[in-house]
């Protein structure tokens, strides 16, 4: 029986960044940073100049205003790169007085095996989008294949094609579709009919066209005489662009915490999706939006090295420069009994918190992961497809291979930003780091040293004593208990509560009204 998703965006915003956390089920499966002042995202649109062409690595080397000149390779120059050339160049030195492509002459194609230096000159003003933004030491890397995304299509210039997702099962909807958008597209701009079109109007497709060919004005109004390098056009801020790519009507909830920006998203779903405005709500509580959702102890608990499972299995996930390694170790709870039924059950546990972990920490490039061992060569497969079907929610680009015969799988995924790495390691309050603490035995001495001085401070009025939960139950055990012999000795009870935040060293007290009593 097919049970639907819960999906829920919690959206935390303060004065120097955006946190976003997609929920599936309540469990959290995306965490999203936007720093308010970032300069560079993914789909941002810049007019560059080629600085340095490198034949030996078949790529150029671009100006685009950042600290380190990005990157260009061969492959992703794009089909049309002559086309996207010669309009660059006449827009820039204005010949080129229309942004349309009505009267515009196609160039023909490069080929895929060409190199760099033959089609690219040093000093060339190009048309550049960033494919990934800067990750560690490397300048953010490029492609000409200039695309305008929107809800519902993708907008590619210099091109004749209409693609429709192949997402989009039904073959009589795929027909409508491709007829549909061939008529109302402009000369010389292909179009991308995404998975969200299936079943919209043309009156919704063609309103989201003019909204793209007006971005398309704004890019060419932007160059027109410009001077490289210079920014023509910015990416939706991450909030935005997460709702235009995620956002379905199996979306149940959003939730933001900052009224400006609980009018922006509101202003953002009115325009693409109306009926939605209404899963929108702003977070009015005392405690913490992370917090009230849970999402702190999510992050808390799934970012360290080892992740655990409801099982009593869990994974162990090690990175280096090349590839990310994930282990996996049954834990103590497998049961003997059918081992190949408990190995396949406890493999596919992890299977599905690895997908889980990919798409939380963003984690690219080569993935291997070493899967208990399995000698059936059904539940070799069995673990295969299932992997296969926990990616698909990943909207990454990706590739699962099958087990190797050492029962290794190898999993590819894109990556377009710096991996999500939270240190969920805190500083132990007990030891301050050093890793010595002063001497237990004497922690009663203490404890009854700073009584006193408090008692002799405070002649009046409760006192209330709270240590870790194990030194509560010491302090009341027995007859005459530890608290009975201070009634006996300062003729005043004294309240013992626990707390389990404290340490084990640790307590404070305070007075009859809560207030804490500094000893410093």
């Amino acid at each position: 029986m097919y049970c639907p998703v819960e999906k829920e965006l919690i959206i935390n915003a303060t004065p120097t960044e955006v946190e976003i956390a997609l929920l599936e089920n309540g469990r959290l499966v995306e965490l999203h940073y936007q720093k308010t002042n970032s300069n560079f995202s993914v789909g941002d649109v810049f007019l560059g100049q080629v600085r340095r062409l490198m034949p030996g690595l078949n790529a150029a080397f671009v100006d685009i205003g950042h600290k380190k000149d990005a990157f260009l390779h061969y492959t992703d120059l794009g089909p049309k790169l002559r086309s996207l050339l010669k309009y660059t160049a006449g827009v820039t030195s204005g010949s080129i007085t229309s942004f349309k492509l009505d009267n515009f002459k196609i160039e023909p194609e490069i080929v895929k095996t060409g190199k760099v230096d033959q089609v690219l000159d040093k000093r060339n003003p190009i048309l550049v989008q960033i494919l990934k933004e800067p990750i560690s030491t490397k300048g953010p890397r490029l492609s000409c294949e200039v695309t305008i995304p929107g809800r519902y299509l993708v907008l590619t210039p210099f091109n004749d094609v209409v693609a429709v997702s192949k997402k989009i099962a039904n073959a009589e909807e795929r027909k409508r579709l491709q007829n549909l958008v061939e008529s109302i597209r402009p000369k010389n701009f292909g179009v991308i009919v995404r998975t969200a079109a299936e079943g919209k109007k043309t009156a919704d497709l063609h309103e989201e066209l003019s909204m793209m060919m007006s971005k398309w004005e704004d890019i060419y109004q932007q160059m027109y005489k410009a001077t490289p390098p210079a920014k023509l056009l910015s990416e939706l801020d991450k909030t935005s662009s997460i709702l235009r790519d995620l956002l379905t009507d199996s979306f149940n909830r959003i939730v933001v915490n900052d009224k400006e920006l609980f009018q922006n998203i509101k202003n953002y779903l009115s325009s693409i999706s109306p009926e939605q405005t209404k899963i929108l709500s702003l977070h009015k509580g005392n405690r913490p939006i992370f917090e009230t959702f849970s999402i702190d102890r999510q992050i808390k608990s799934s970012f360290g090295k080892t992740a655990t499972m409801s099982s009593g299995a869990y994974i162990v996930i090690e990175s280096t420069e090349a590839l990310h390694v994930v282990d996996v170790n049954s834990g103590h709870k497998m049961s003997n009994a059918a081992a190949e039924d408990s190995v396949l059950k406890v493999n596919v546990e992890a299977a599905e918190e690895i997908a889980r972990q990919l798409r939380l920490r963003d984690i690219g490039g080569i993935i291997i992961i070493d899967f208990i061992d399995m000698k059936n060569p059904d539940h070799k497969k069995e673990l295969h497809s299932k992997m296969r079907s926990f990616m698909d929610k990943d909207r990454a680009q990706h590739t699962v291979l099958p087990l190797s015969k050492f029962g290794l799988m190898q999993i590819t995924r894109q990556r377009v930003r710096p991996e999500v790495k939270i240190n969920t390691a805190e500083v132990c309050p007990t030891c301050n780091g050093s890793g010595k603490i002063n001497a237990s035995v004497l922690l009663m001495e203490d404890i009854q040293r700073d009584l006193s001085f408090v008692l002799q401070s405070r002649h009046k009025g409760g006192l209330k004593l709270v240590v870790h939960p194990y030194v509560e139950a010491y302090i009341k055990r027995g007859l005459p208990s530890m608290q009975m012999k201070w009634f006996m000795e300062h003729f005043r009870w004294i309240k013992v509560a626990s707390s389990s935040e404290l340490a084990l060293t640790h307590y404070k007290f305070y007075d009859e009204h809560n207030d804490e009593i500094r000893l410093n």
